[in-house]
């Protein structure tokens, strides 16, 4: 006789429902999202760096949000990870500003105030702002400043030829709108 040998046969039951189905939960687009959070952002950002900035700094998370939206949406708690940027933005802020101020204030103890324009030079620059942009830049930097062709042409990132083609026509322009008194002509 023949012995029999069992062969293993394939399961027929069913996996658990659980280990089958992955749930899928809806992302919600930037615009619904934006709107739902925006305001209490404001109000985060406010409490942490004062209301001066708040907006600013909620903006700046929210826009951060946007540009990885696509990362985002599909955290766990997307509105986690924007209060977390709000918060580090706020204290990046605060930070900023106590060193712009300890700055301005080491700098307001040296600074000298400007002169202002004096009169009889205020016709003549008022002149000058009527030139086309370029001329005026150049002859403002070389009367006020008192620099030279090449000095000019570092200044503005272009060719000396040019600053010299400005400065020429500049000066001619000028020449042309000021009248001079019969007695400054002597």
């Amino acid at each position: 006789m023949r012995a029999m040998t069992s062969v293993p046969q394939p399961r027929t039951e069913a996996a658990p429902a659980s280990d089958a189905v992955v749930e899928l939960r809806p992302i919600e687009t930037f615009e619904v999202f934006y709107r739902r959070e925006l305001p209490a952002l404001v109000a985060f950002a406010g409490a942490l760096s004062g209301s001066a900035w708040a907006e600013d700094i909620a903006q700046e998370a929210m826009l951060a949000a946007y540009r990885q939206w696509d990362v985002v949406a599909r955290l766990d708690i997307p509105a986690a990870w924007v209060r977390r940027v709000c918060a580090n933005r706020a204290v990046s802020m605060f930070r900023k500003r106590a060193v712009e101020a300890r700055g301005l204030l080491r700098l307001s103890s040296r600074r000298d105030e400007a002169e202002p324009i004096a009169d009889e030079n205020a016709a003549f620059w008022a002149h000058v702002r009527r030139l086309p942009r370029r001329q005026a830049q150049v002859i403002a930097l070389h009367y006020i400043y008192d620099l030279g062709v090449v000095e000019i042409a570092a200044t503005l990132g272009c060719a000396e030829g040019t600053v010299k083609v400005h400065l020429s026509r500049g000066r001619a322009a000028l020449a042309r709108r000021i009248v001079r008194s019969p007695e400054e002509q002597l």
